[in-house]
């Protein structure tokens, strides 16, 4: 019996690392570029390149060029990307799915959007959720970072009311969580 199971081991240990290696969440279906949109200017930034920036304030050059470009600080993008918003995720998960929720990602969509413009709302709410789970708060870095396209469009000059939108949904949270346990 031993022996029988020795020789299973290394079946094992190659069934559990295949497991973990198909059902662990991975990056590869997240962005991997912004397109970053100013008036009429565009660029491809990728997302490691804004991270970083967004992180440490290193910027690389051709980001730092094109933000001249468009007439923008790097200074006010980093902190529009970085600022937190808090919530509570469980019930931003219940707000995100019904009509308020719908609203308020269909506007945000306007701004943060797939290249076609194709299931935005969708995409935008699984951007928002796989960045408030883990610590309760959001960042629109995060939501680029998690969006599940390899390219998500910005509509760079809006990004400020995007933000402004998720701040008062975040704001609003516990009051919204009354109304919708009176709604069941």
């Amino acid at each position: 019996m031993r022996s029988l199971l020795l020789r299973s081991l290394p079946f094992v240990f190659s069934l559990a690392a295949a497991t973990g290696i198909l059902f662990s969440p991975s990056r590869a279906d997240a962005a991997n570029t912004v397109v970053l949109k100013y008036r009429f200017l565009r660029e491809s930034v990728s997302v490691p390149e804004l991270t970083t920036f967004a992180e440490t304030g290193e910027i690389s050059p051709a980001l730092r060029a094109y933000l001249a470009m468009a007439g923008r600080k790097p200074e006010d993008l980093r902190k529009t990307l970085t600022q937190e918003v808090k919530v509570n995720a469980l019930i931003l998960d219940r707000v995100l799915n019904n009509q308020i929720g719908e609203l308020v990602l269909g506007q945000v969509s306007d701004v943060v959007h797939t290249p076609g413009n194709g299931a935005n709302i969708q995409s935008l709410r699984g951007a928002v959720m796989s960045s408030a789970l883990p610590d309760n708060q959001i960042t629109l870095i995060e939501i680029l970072e998690n969006y599940p396209t390899s390219e998500v469009h910005v509509e760079g000059d809006r990004l400020a009311e995007v933000f402004g939108k998720l701040k008062r949904l975040g704001q609003g949270l516990p009051n919204l969580s009354d109304l919708i346990r009176l709604g069941q």
